[in-house]
């Protein structure tokens, strides 16, 4: 299922082993002149007699170098995790900052460029945990309720952190909040220009998905700029096909002027 996420818009699904959790996913390149920097993962694996449903955005800055990279190691670096089945919270954080040391410290200079991540890891169609850096989202719905599961790492909400390092929040008029006048995110993989001012260490949540719990929004701002978790949930609820759920956000973002690009997976439980 890996997509290198060249075409302008790809989408695929597939199901839960037990076929009773089903997923789909819609990417489509924003307006912008440059290649499409989101890359994803959607995926069920086995892995020692449990099934894991794995499911990730990530949303890169200054070409597509760290988000493919993530799509390649971070979810097989957090399942190395020697705890990961007894602590998986704390598996997730360490994970996500050795990956960002290797981001970083890797020949050629993959760190220059940057990424989001929102992930999320689904254990024996029961326990969800979600994580995330940045602002790609993780929202999930509840008889119809929309809760948000992730946290925006966005730059006035997070300036006192980013002070205490030594950097500065621009906010110039008709632009958004900036780190040091350049990145919109206030944590990132990778942008090891800013990183003396910037966190890579997630937020992670957790959910045991039961009877009220319908589905799981994973998205990166592209969607989330132009329309709430509400929104978001309302559209998909309707939609059987989680497939069709996703490529339905991605066309209400688009016809709400959405200018970036725009991932969307949809976990239907």
């Amino acid at each position: 299922m890996a997509h290198n996420g060249r075409s302008s818009r790809s989408s695929g699904k597939g199901r839960s082993n037990q076929g009773h959790i089903k997923y789909g996913f819609c990417l489509v390149k924003g307006k912008a002149n440059h290649p499409m920097e989101d890359y994803h993962v959607a995926k069920f694996v086995q892995l020692e007699g449990r099934e894991l449903g794995l499911f990730a955005i990530y949303d890169g800055h200054l070409g597509d170098s760290v988000p493919a990279y993530l799509q390649k190691n971070l979810f097989s670096n957090i399942l190395k995790e020697d705890e990961f089945w007894t602590d998986p919270g704390r598996s997730i954080s360490k994970a996500y900052e050795r990956t960002d040391q290797a981001v970083l410290s890797h020949n050629p200079d993959l760190g220059r460029g940057g990424s989001t991540a929102v992930t999320a890891i689904l254990i024996n169609g029961r326990h969800l945990w979600v994580a995330n850096v940045g602002d790609s989202r993780g929202v999930l719905s509840r008889r119809g309720q929309a809760i948000q599961m992730t946290v925006d790492h966005e730059p006035n909400t997070e300036r006192g952190s980013i002070e205490n390092k030594g950097g500065f929040v621009s906010n110039m008029p008709g632009d958004v909040a900036r780190v040091n006048g350049q990145l919109a995110v206030s944590r990132a993989f990778g942008d090891k220009n800013l990183k003396t001012h910037l966190r890579s260490d997630p937020d992670v949540t957790n959910a045991e998905i039961d009877a009220d719990t319908d589905l799981l929004i994973l998205a990166s701002d592209g969607l989330w700029k132009v329309m709430s978790n509400q929104e978001a949930v309302d559209i998909a609820i309707k939609i059987k096909d989680p497939q069709k759920a996703a490529k339905q956000l991605a066309v209400e973002a688009l016809n709400n002027e959405s200018k970036d690009d725009i991932s969307c997976i949809v976990v239907r439980f």
